[in-house]
Protein backbone atom coordinates (compact mmCIF):
# COMPACT_ATOMS: atom_id res chain seq x y z
CA UNK A 1 0.00 0.00 0.00
CA UNK A 2 0.82 3.72 -0.66
CA UNK A 3 2.57 5.26 2.30
CA UNK A 4 0.43 7.25 4.81
CA UNK A 5 -0.86 10.82 3.90
CA UNK A 6 1.02 13.23 6.12
CA UNK A 7 -1.44 15.87 7.06
CA UNK A 8 -1.43 18.99 6.40
CA UNK A 9 -0.41 21.65 8.39
CA UNK A 10 -3.79 22.72 9.47
CA UNK A 11 -4.61 19.77 10.48
CA UNK A 12 -5.37 19.23 14.10
CA UNK A 13 -3.90 16.03 16.54
CA UNK A 14 -6.74 14.74 18.96
CA UNK A 15 -5.94 17.17 21.29
CA UNK A 16 -6.64 20.23 19.33
CA UNK A 17 -2.59 21.24 19.27
CA UNK A 18 -0.77 20.20 16.30
CA UNK A 19 2.78 19.51 16.38
CA UNK A 20 5.30 18.38 13.49
CA UNK A 21 8.19 19.93 14.21
CA UNK A 22 11.18 18.46 13.13
CA UNK A 23 10.05 15.15 11.88
CA UNK A 24 9.28 16.88 8.31
CA UNK A 25 12.67 16.15 7.39
CA UNK A 26 13.24 12.46 8.23
CA UNK A 27 12.09 9.64 5.72
CA UNK A 28 9.08 7.57 6.53
CA UNK A 29 11.61 4.78 7.02
CA UNK A 30 13.47 6.08 9.94
CA UNK A 31 13.98 3.81 12.77
CA UNK A 32 13.05 4.87 16.24
CA UNK A 33 16.37 6.12 17.19
CA UNK A 34 16.33 8.73 14.67
CA UNK A 35 12.70 9.64 15.36
CA UNK A 36 14.03 10.29 18.97
CA UNK A 37 16.61 12.13 18.07
CA UNK A 38 14.39 14.39 15.52
CA UNK A 39 11.89 14.54 18.26
CA UNK A 40 14.16 15.37 21.29
CA UNK A 41 15.85 18.13 19.08
CA UNK A 42 12.67 19.83 18.16
CA UNK A 43 11.73 19.76 22.10
CA UNK A 44 8.82 17.67 21.25
CA UNK A 45 9.83 14.93 23.80
CA UNK A 46 9.06 17.74 26.54
CA UNK A 47 5.53 18.74 25.22
CA UNK A 48 3.81 15.44 26.01
CA UNK A 49 4.58 16.44 30.06
CA UNK A 50 2.82 18.99 31.91
CA UNK A 51 4.98 22.07 32.19
CA UNK A 52 7.21 20.43 30.14
CA UNK A 53 8.63 18.97 32.96
CA UNK A 54 8.67 14.65 33.02
CA UNK A 55 8.10 14.64 36.77
CA UNK A 56 5.39 16.30 36.64
CA UNK A 57 3.32 13.74 34.79
CA UNK A 58 2.20 13.36 31.27
CA UNK A 59 -0.11 16.01 29.57
CA UNK A 60 -2.69 13.88 27.57
CA UNK A 61 -3.04 16.85 25.03
CA UNK A 62 0.83 16.93 24.55
CA UNK A 63 1.37 13.45 24.80
CA UNK A 64 -1.45 12.85 22.26
CA UNK A 65 -0.51 15.19 19.53
CA UNK A 66 3.56 13.77 19.50
CA UNK A 67 1.65 10.52 19.31
CA UNK A 68 -0.75 11.76 16.64
CA UNK A 69 2.49 13.22 14.69
CA UNK A 70 4.54 10.23 14.51
CA UNK A 71 1.85 7.82 13.64
CA UNK A 72 1.17 10.36 10.88
CA UNK A 73 4.71 10.16 9.58
CA UNK A 74 6.17 6.97 10.50
CA UNK A 75 5.97 3.25 11.16
CA UNK A 76 4.22 1.70 13.77
CA UNK A 77 7.71 0.27 15.31
CA UNK A 78 9.26 3.81 15.11
CA UNK A 79 6.28 5.64 16.99
CA UNK A 80 6.55 2.05 19.43
CA UNK A 81 9.89 3.09 20.68
CA UNK A 82 9.05 6.69 21.05
CA UNK A 83 5.47 5.92 23.01
CA UNK A 84 7.04 3.73 25.53
CA UNK A 85 9.66 6.07 26.25
CA UNK A 86 7.29 8.70 26.79
CA UNK A 87 4.94 7.44 28.27
CA UNK A 88 6.59 4.96 31.04
CA UNK A 89 10.44 4.77 30.75
CA UNK A 90 11.17 8.41 31.45
CA UNK A 91 8.77 9.07 34.12
CA UNK A 92 10.17 5.72 35.62
CA UNK A 93 13.62 7.21 35.39
CA UNK A 94 12.31 10.73 36.67
CA UNK A 95 11.04 8.55 40.16
CA UNK A 96 15.21 8.80 40.83
CA UNK A 97 17.88 11.33 41.50
CA UNK A 98 21.56 12.28 41.30
CA UNK A 99 24.07 12.74 38.73
CA UNK A 100 23.89 9.40 36.98
CA UNK A 101 19.41 9.65 36.93
CA UNK A 102 20.04 13.44 36.09
CA UNK A 103 22.66 12.99 33.49
CA UNK A 104 20.71 10.56 31.54
CA UNK A 105 17.02 12.16 31.65
CA UNK A 106 18.69 14.85 30.52
CA UNK A 107 20.19 13.56 27.51
CA UNK A 108 16.79 10.86 26.84
CA UNK A 109 14.67 14.34 27.01
CA UNK A 110 16.91 16.13 24.29
CA UNK A 111 16.47 13.18 22.20
CA UNK A 112 20.22 12.35 22.52
CA UNK A 113 20.16 9.06 24.28
CA UNK A 114 16.89 6.53 24.23
CA UNK A 115 16.17 4.63 27.39
CA UNK A 116 14.53 1.33 27.35
CA UNK A 117 12.08 -0.19 29.74
CA UNK A 118 13.64 -3.72 30.69
CA UNK A 119 10.98 -5.27 33.01
CA UNK A 120 9.40 -8.06 31.10
CA UNK A 121 11.46 -11.21 32.28
CA UNK A 122 12.15 -14.65 30.83
CA UNK A 123 8.91 -15.67 32.51
CA UNK A 124 5.51 -14.92 31.62
CA UNK A 125 5.67 -11.05 30.82
CA UNK A 126 2.31 -10.01 32.84
CA UNK A 127 3.70 -11.92 35.79
CA UNK A 128 5.96 -9.63 36.83
CA UNK A 129 6.32 -10.80 40.71
CA UNK A 130 7.96 -13.98 39.17
CA UNK A 131 10.27 -12.21 37.47
CA UNK A 132 13.42 -14.02 38.01
CA UNK A 133 16.02 -11.20 37.43
CA UNK A 134 18.32 -10.35 40.67
CA UNK A 135 19.82 -7.08 42.04
CA UNK A 136 21.78 -8.17 45.22
CA UNK A 137 22.99 -5.49 47.27
CA UNK A 138 26.62 -5.33 48.79
CA UNK A 139 27.76 -2.29 50.61
CA UNK A 140 28.07 0.87 48.07
CA UNK A 141 27.26 -1.38 45.11
CA UNK A 142 24.09 -3.39 43.32
CA UNK A 143 24.59 -6.49 41.33
CA UNK A 144 22.25 -6.75 38.44
CA UNK A 145 21.93 -10.88 37.39
CA UNK A 146 18.93 -11.88 34.48
CA UNK A 147 17.46 -11.60 31.30
CA UNK A 148 14.87 -9.57 29.80
CA UNK A 149 13.19 -10.26 26.67
CA UNK A 150 11.01 -8.32 24.08
CA UNK A 151 12.21 -4.92 25.12
CA UNK A 152 11.71 -2.07 22.69
CA UNK A 153 14.86 0.02 21.89
CA UNK A 154 17.24 -2.91 24.10
CA UNK A 155 19.43 -2.38 20.74
CA UNK A 156 19.26 1.22 20.55
CA UNK A 157 20.12 2.19 23.94
CA UNK A 158 22.34 4.05 26.56
CA UNK A 159 20.99 2.42 29.50
CA UNK A 160 18.31 0.01 30.26
CA UNK A 161 16.11 0.72 33.10
CA UNK A 162 15.66 -3.04 35.10
CA UNK A 163 13.18 -4.17 37.47
CA UNK A 164 15.11 -6.57 39.25
CA UNK A 165 14.20 -8.28 42.38
CA UNK A 166 15.90 -8.05 45.96
CA UNK A 167 14.36 -10.42 47.89
CA UNK A 168 12.85 -13.76 47.68
CA UNK A 169 8.95 -14.35 47.47
CA UNK A 170 6.03 -12.41 45.40
CA UNK A 171 5.68 -9.71 47.69
CA UNK A 172 4.98 -6.29 46.19
CA UNK A 173 7.79 -4.70 48.21
CA UNK A 174 10.87 -7.01 47.04
CA UNK A 175 11.50 -5.70 43.52
CA UNK A 176 13.56 -2.39 42.83
CA UNK A 177 14.74 -0.35 39.72
CA UNK A 178 18.07 -0.14 38.90
CA UNK A 179 19.81 1.36 35.78
CA UNK A 180 21.89 -0.37 33.93
CA UNK A 181 24.23 1.35 31.08
CA UNK A 182 24.11 -0.90 27.64
CA UNK A 183 27.96 -0.95 27.59
CA UNK A 184 28.66 -2.38 31.30
CA UNK A 185 30.75 -5.24 31.56
CA UNK A 186 28.15 -8.13 31.53
CA UNK A 187 25.35 -6.76 29.55
CA UNK A 188 24.73 -8.97 26.48
CA UNK A 189 22.16 -7.46 23.60
CA UNK A 190 20.58 -9.10 20.78
CA UNK A 191 17.85 -8.48 18.43
CA UNK A 192 14.75 -9.95 18.32
CA UNK A 193 13.84 -12.39 15.77
CA UNK A 194 11.07 -10.37 14.21
CA UNK A 195 10.84 -8.14 10.67
CA UNK A 196 7.76 -6.11 12.04
CA UNK A 197 9.62 -4.65 15.06
CA UNK A 198 12.97 -4.38 13.87
CA UNK A 199 12.04 -0.35 13.80
CA UNK A 200 11.65 -0.64 17.39
CA UNK A 201 15.37 -1.76 18.33
CA UNK A 202 13.32 -4.63 20.26
CA UNK A 203 15.93 -6.91 21.80
CA UNK A 204 16.52 -9.02 23.74
CA UNK A 205 18.91 -8.36 27.03
CA UNK A 206 21.27 -10.60 29.13
CA UNK A 207 23.23 -9.01 32.58
CA UNK A 208 25.88 -11.37 33.82
CA UNK A 209 26.58 -10.29 37.48
CA UNK A 210 26.54 -6.64 36.19
CA UNK A 211 28.14 -4.99 39.35
CA UNK A 212 27.10 -0.85 39.81
CA UNK A 213 27.56 1.72 42.54
CA UNK A 214 24.68 2.04 44.62
CA UNK A 215 23.90 5.43 42.79
CA UNK A 216 22.03 3.11 39.39
CA UNK A 217 19.81 2.55 41.74
CA UNK A 218 16.44 4.56 40.18
CA UNK A 219 13.88 5.98 43.65
CA UNK A 220 13.72 3.77 46.52
CA UNK A 221 14.35 -0.30 46.94
CA UNK A 222 11.42 -1.92 47.05
CA UNK A 223 8.94 0.22 45.51
CA UNK A 224 9.49 -1.02 42.06
CA UNK A 225 6.24 -2.47 41.59
CA UNK A 226 4.45 0.11 42.85
CA UNK A 227 6.18 2.74 40.65
CA UNK A 228 5.52 0.44 37.62
CA UNK A 229 2.03 0.02 38.76
CA UNK A 230 1.26 4.38 38.83
CA UNK A 231 3.19 4.54 35.28
CA UNK A 232 1.64 1.77 33.52
CA UNK A 233 -1.72 3.29 33.50
CA UNK A 234 0.11 6.21 31.37
CA UNK A 235 1.16 4.13 28.96
CA UNK A 236 -2.30 2.44 28.82
CA UNK A 237 -3.69 5.98 28.20
CA UNK A 238 -1.17 6.79 25.71
CA UNK A 239 -1.56 3.42 23.34
CA UNK A 240 -5.61 4.66 23.52
CA UNK A 241 -4.32 8.25 22.48
CA UNK A 242 -2.36 6.44 19.71
CA UNK A 243 -4.85 4.09 18.62
CA UNK A 244 -7.14 6.64 17.72
CA UNK A 245 -4.48 8.46 15.37
CA UNK A 246 -3.82 4.42 14.37
CA UNK A 247 -7.37 3.75 13.10
CA UNK A 248 -7.91 7.16 12.12
CA UNK A 249 -5.21 7.56 9.80
CA UNK A 250 -5.98 3.36 8.55
CA UNK A 251 -9.75 4.72 8.04
CA UNK A 252 -8.83 7.37 5.95
CA UNK A 253 -6.50 5.40 3.48
CA UNK A 254 -8.98 2.78 2.89
CA UNK A 255 -11.98 5.37 2.09
CA UNK A 256 -10.01 6.48 -0.42
CA UNK A 257 -9.29 3.22 -1.86
CA UNK A 258 -12.28 1.90 -1.74
CA UNK A 259 -13.88 4.88 -3.24
CA UNK A 260 -11.21 4.97 -6.38
CA UNK A 261 -11.47 1.30 -6.69
CA UNK A 262 -13.88 0.71 -9.48
CA UNK A 263 -16.49 -1.70 -9.20
CA UNK A 264 -19.54 -2.62 -11.75
CA UNK A 265 -20.67 1.02 -12.82
CA UNK A 266 -19.46 2.44 -9.70
CA UNK A 267 -16.62 1.86 -6.76
CA UNK A 268 -16.26 -0.17 -4.34
CA UNK A 269 -17.60 2.49 -1.59
CA UNK A 270 -20.78 2.53 -3.29
CA UNK A 271 -21.49 -1.21 -1.83
CA UNK A 272 -23.99 -1.16 0.67
CA UNK A 273 -22.28 -4.08 2.64
CA UNK A 274 -19.05 -2.84 2.38
CA UNK A 275 -20.20 0.57 3.94
CA UNK A 276 -21.84 -1.36 6.72
CA UNK A 277 -18.85 -3.04 7.53
CA UNK A 278 -17.00 0.57 7.16
CA UNK A 279 -19.06 2.16 9.67
CA UNK A 280 -18.88 -0.41 12.51
CA UNK A 281 -15.77 0.65 12.15
CA UNK A 282 -16.29 4.23 12.36
CA UNK A 283 -18.57 3.73 15.61
CA UNK A 284 -15.81 2.05 16.93
CA UNK A 285 -13.34 4.68 16.84
CA UNK A 286 -15.54 7.61 18.03
CA UNK A 287 -16.46 4.97 21.45
CA UNK A 288 -12.64 4.73 22.35
CA UNK A 289 -12.53 8.24 21.48
CA UNK A 290 -15.43 9.08 23.70
CA UNK A 291 -13.90 7.01 26.36
CA UNK A 292 -9.94 8.45 25.93
CA UNK A 293 -11.84 11.34 26.28
CA UNK A 294 -13.47 10.92 29.16
CA UNK A 295 -10.43 9.17 31.36
CA UNK A 296 -7.48 10.87 30.29
CA UNK A 297 -7.44 13.42 33.28
CA UNK A 298 -8.16 10.67 35.84
CA UNK A 299 -5.31 8.45 34.00
CA UNK A 300 -3.03 11.02 33.80
CA UNK A 301 -3.63 13.18 37.57
CA UNK A 302 -4.60 9.57 40.11
CA UNK A 303 -2.87 7.12 38.25
CA UNK A 304 -6.08 5.51 38.05
CA UNK A 305 -4.96 1.78 37.20
CA UNK A 306 -8.96 0.82 36.93
CA UNK A 307 -9.33 3.50 34.05
CA UNK A 308 -5.81 2.46 32.61
CA UNK A 309 -6.99 -0.82 32.23
CA UNK A 310 -10.14 0.08 30.54
CA UNK A 311 -8.51 2.01 28.32
CA UNK A 312 -6.23 -0.63 27.64
CA UNK A 313 -8.68 -3.41 26.98
CA UNK A 314 -10.32 -1.46 24.64
CA UNK A 315 -8.12 0.26 22.58
CA UNK A 316 -6.58 -3.34 22.05
CA UNK A 317 -10.43 -4.86 21.01
CA UNK A 318 -10.99 -1.44 18.60
CA UNK A 319 -8.05 -0.98 17.22
CA UNK A 320 -7.93 -5.23 16.42
CA UNK A 321 -10.96 -4.98 14.68
CA UNK A 322 -10.52 -1.83 12.64
CA UNK A 323 -7.05 -3.13 11.24
CA UNK A 324 -8.91 -6.60 10.50
CA UNK A 325 -12.01 -5.31 8.55
CA UNK A 326 -9.52 -3.05 6.69
CA UNK A 327 -7.05 -5.51 5.80
CA UNK A 328 -10.08 -7.44 4.39
CA UNK A 329 -11.33 -4.48 2.70
CA UNK A 330 -8.09 -3.86 0.95
CA UNK A 331 -7.97 -7.23 -0.98
CA UNK A 332 -5.16 -8.95 -2.45
CA UNK A 333 -2.92 -5.61 -2.39
CA UNK A 334 -3.25 -5.73 1.62
CA UNK A 335 -0.31 -8.26 1.34
CA UNK A 336 2.29 -6.30 -0.33
CA UNK A 337 5.23 -5.49 1.41
CA UNK A 338 4.22 -2.87 4.00
CA UNK A 339 0.85 -3.23 3.08
CA UNK A 340 -2.56 -3.43 5.27
CA UNK A 341 -1.43 -7.03 6.04
CA UNK A 342 1.75 -6.31 7.89
CA UNK A 343 0.33 -3.55 9.44
CA UNK A 344 -2.50 -5.71 10.68
CA UNK A 345 -0.06 -7.66 11.97
CA UNK A 346 1.75 -4.94 13.98
CA UNK A 347 -1.08 -3.64 15.67
CA UNK A 348 -1.44 -6.75 17.03
CA UNK A 349 0.78 -5.31 20.08
CA UNK A 350 -2.33 -2.97 21.00
CA UNK A 351 -3.59 -6.19 22.32
CA UNK A 352 -0.48 -8.04 24.16
CA UNK A 353 2.24 -4.97 25.23
CA UNK A 354 1.62 -3.33 28.25
CA UNK A 355 -0.88 -6.35 29.68
CA UNK A 356 -2.52 -8.41 27.60
CA UNK A 357 -6.56 -7.74 26.89
CA UNK A 358 -7.13 -10.54 29.23
CA UNK A 359 -5.10 -9.38 32.04
CA UNK A 360 -6.54 -5.64 32.04
CA UNK A 361 -9.95 -7.14 31.42
CA UNK A 362 -9.35 -8.87 34.90
CA UNK A 363 -8.83 -5.61 36.52
CA UNK A 364 -11.66 -4.03 35.28
CA UNK A 365 -13.46 -7.00 36.57
CA UNK A 366 -12.15 -6.88 40.51
CA UNK A 367 -13.92 -3.05 40.23
CA UNK A 368 -16.95 -4.09 39.19
CA UNK A 369 -19.17 -3.45 42.06
CA UNK A 370 -17.82 0.87 41.60
CA UNK A 371 -18.10 0.64 37.66
CA UNK A 372 -22.00 -0.75 37.82
CA UNK A 373 -22.66 2.07 40.45
CA UNK A 374 -21.23 4.35 38.29
CA UNK A 375 -23.82 3.33 35.14
CA UNK A 376 -26.68 3.76 37.15
CA UNK A 377 -28.88 6.61 36.29
CA UNK A 378 -28.22 9.76 33.51
CA UNK A 379 -25.23 12.14 33.53
CA UNK A 380 -21.64 10.16 34.50
CA UNK A 381 -20.60 10.77 30.40
CA UNK A 382 -24.02 9.81 29.34
CA UNK A 383 -23.38 7.11 31.22
CA UNK A 384 -20.39 5.42 29.66
CA UNK A 385 -18.06 5.09 32.80
CA UNK A 386 -17.98 5.25 36.06
CA UNK A 387 -17.13 8.05 38.30
CA UNK A 388 -13.16 8.62 39.14
CA UNK A 389 -12.66 6.71 42.49
CA UNK A 390 -9.77 7.14 44.35
CA UNK A 391 -6.60 6.13 43.18
CA UNK A 392 -5.39 2.69 42.66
Amino acid sequence: MPEPTPRAAGDRAPSGRPFSGGLDALPPTADGAAVWAALGEAGGVVRAYRDRSVRAGVDPGGLGAVLDALDARFSIAATLSAGVQLATALPVLATGTGPVVEGLLERALAGRATVALAATDETAGTDLAGLRTRARFDGDTVEVTGEKRWIANATTAEAFLVLARHREGRHFTHFTWVLVPADAPGVTVRAADSALFAGSGTGHAQFHGVRLSRDHVVGRVGLGLPVFARHIAAERLAGALWGVSLCRRVLADTHRRLSAREHGEGSLWDLESVRQRFAVCLVRVRELRALTDAWAEQVATAYDTVAGATLKASAGATVGHVLGECAQLWGAAGFASGGMQEIRAQAALFGIGGGATEVVLGLVAEDAERILAGLAGPGNAAGLVAPPGPPR
